[in-house]
């Protein structure tokens, strides 16, 4: 497809912790009925009641991007603008056709490969739900939450609707929304330590945990000290939840942590450096970029401000990070919203351009102490850090959509060190597996290190959770046992936990390895001998 440059003039307002049913954009700029060619066209809007105001905006920057010899296309690209991708259980990735009701999934080929990978389409949501920029995740149990969205239909909405996905059934059921709540719109979510589902009201400090059973929700949550709009959570090795506030204007470095054993959130401290894009007078666009936990337990904060913060979890402190590189031509880089994914070495990839919502994006690894600016992808050049979406695949590679049919995997260079691997429990259970069958694993690390993907409030699409692979030793064929109904979804190294897997129908009989496999690294193989299906 031609992608098209960002040309139009965004328009941002205020939020309001007061919002009403129906409330008008305010002084913000009303989008135009877009279509899926013209997602990056589509402006970022913030909720405001009417009587509010805000800042301004900004053009589109010019070309480059860099290089693209590292990045590869898909053989077989979609026949859809591609958003939002969440890593189902069983190995594949299922993808929004961006900000309409259909989804489709990419399954990979035989031989393991997502290049090669094959597209089939899913159910459509229900009743013409069609959210753009929303809360998600993958349940314990393998479903797929998701609630609210920023537009509807391409048309401003903070929408109150969700929905939760079944991949077994291919079917989706329409879940209300919590009891009072007026707005949900492109609020964050997080699947706790202990497996329950947090959601945010965007524009509020409401929160809700999720009966999956049940679908209904109890408030939880109290002492917020600022409305949720814009921030997001990382889920941390004690279980608690890491957000740098950005609606505080008389507090531009304030972050907060949440215990979900109690409900409150308390002062996280200063992040040292200001990541919010707000002013002192409450103006600015209110942008961060992502905060996302490294393997070693230091949590890197991108902002939109240029610069960055590393929140060490071990000691609960702040120091700042480095400051974002500047580009001739376009000036100094950050992430007003914008995707960062967790390589298996422990590095962070995370797209980022200049101003707020300029073009064109670039692709940055942090190692902890400086940045590498990295070969970007074709589409780059137009698009800004928030038309990116990275998700990290089983096999260690990174998957990478851009509101465009042009959907590219890179497959970064460094090994995962000794130590960081899922550890499974040996077991004589799993010594012989029938297709069809349901066995349980144990061990230590089976979700990994960290939720190795962040974005912030309009994507969530964690990967903590273990997945298993098979391989057939005799023939190569790779298949994924979908797994559901994990005990545990903590980062916190010595975790220990289970989880079940169905062994496919479709599978080759004989001599195999088993892996489980965490945020693209896997465990020490176990042999396995897979039964011949009789009929």
């Amino acid at each position: 497809m031609n992608k098209l440059m960002w040309t139009a003039l965004v328009a941002l307002a205020g939020c309001t912790a007061q919002s009403q049913p129906g409330a008008a954009v305010g002084t913000a700029r009303q989008a135009e009925t877009a279509t899926p060619g013209e997602l990056r066209n589509l402006p970022k809007l913030r909720y405001v009641t009417p009587g509010s105001t805000g800042g301004g905006g900004a053009t589109g920057g010019g070309g480059g991007g860099g290089a693209t010899d590292a990045w590869q296309p898909l053989a077989n690209q979609p026949s859809m603008y591609a958003g939002t991708a969440l890593l189902l259980t069983d190995g594949s990735v299922m993808v929004q056709d961006a900000g309409t009701s259909n989804w489709w999934k990419l399954v990979p080929d035989a031989s393991g490969s997502y290049v090669a990978g094959t597209w089939t389409a899913l159910a459509a949501m229900p009743d013409g739900y069609a959210p753009l920029y929303f809360a998600s995740a993958v349940l314990p149990d393998g479903r797929v939450v998701v609630e609210g969205g920023e537009y509807q239909n391409f048309e401003p909405s903070w929408t109150t609707r969700g929905a939760i996905y079944d991949p077994v059934a291919d079917a989706w059921t329409a879940i209300a929304p919590p009891t009072g709540w007026q707005t949900i719109g492109d609020a964050q979510s997080a699947v706790l330590a202990d497996g329950r589902f947090l959601l945010a009201n965007c524009c509020t400090t409401e929160s809700a945990l999720l009966d999956v059973k049940q679908l209904t929700w109890s408030g939880f949550g109290t002492g917020k000290a600022d409305i949720f709009d814009e921030e997001g959570w990382t889920l941390l090795p004690s279980g608690k939840l890491l957000t740098v506030d950005a609606n505080l204007p008389d507090d531009l470095t304030a972050s907060e942590i949440f215990s979900p054993s109690t409900g409150a959130w308390t002062s996280a401290g200063s992040t040292v450096v200001q990541l919010p894009d707000t002013d002192p007078d409450d103006g600015g666009s209110h942008e961060l970029g992502p905060v996302l936990l490294r393997p070693d337990g230091t949590a890197f904060a991108a902002g939109a401000t240029g610069h960055t913060a590393i929140y060490h979890s071990h000691s609960g402190k702040w120091t700042a990070g480095p400051d974002f590189p500047v580009v001739a031509g376009e000036g100094q880089l950050d992430v007003a919203d914008g995707p960062a994914t967790l390589f298996p070495d422990g590095r962070v990839l995370v797209v980022a351009s200049a101003g707020i919502f300029n073009t064109p994006a670039h692709f940055l690894v942090f190692d902890g102490k400086a940045f590498t600016e990295v070969a970007a992808p074709p589409g780059a050049t137009y698009d800004s850090s928030y038309n990116v979406n990275l998700l990290p695949l089983p096999n260690g590679q990174i998957l990478m959509t851009d509101f465009s049919n042009d959907v590219e995997i890179l497959t970064p260079s460094g090994k995962a060190p000794c130590g960081w691997e899922p550890v499974v429990e040996k077991s004589c259970a799993l010594d012989s597996l029938t297709p069809g069958k349901s066995y349980r694993l144990t061990g230590q690390r089976l979700n990994g290190l960290s939720q190795a993907q962040s974005y912030g409030d309009d994507v969530q699409a964690a990967t903590n959770y273990p997945l298993v692979r098979i391989t057939n030793r005799a023939t190569g064929h790779v298949a994924y046992a979908r797994t559901h109904d994990h005990s545990s979804m903590s980062v916190n190294p010595s975790t220990r936990s289970s989880t079940w897997f169905d062994v496919p129908a479709a599978i080759d009989a004989g001599k195999s390895e088993l892996v489980v496999v965490a945020n693209g690294i896997a465990s020490q193989p176990i042999d396995v001998t897979v039964a011949a299906l009789t009929k």
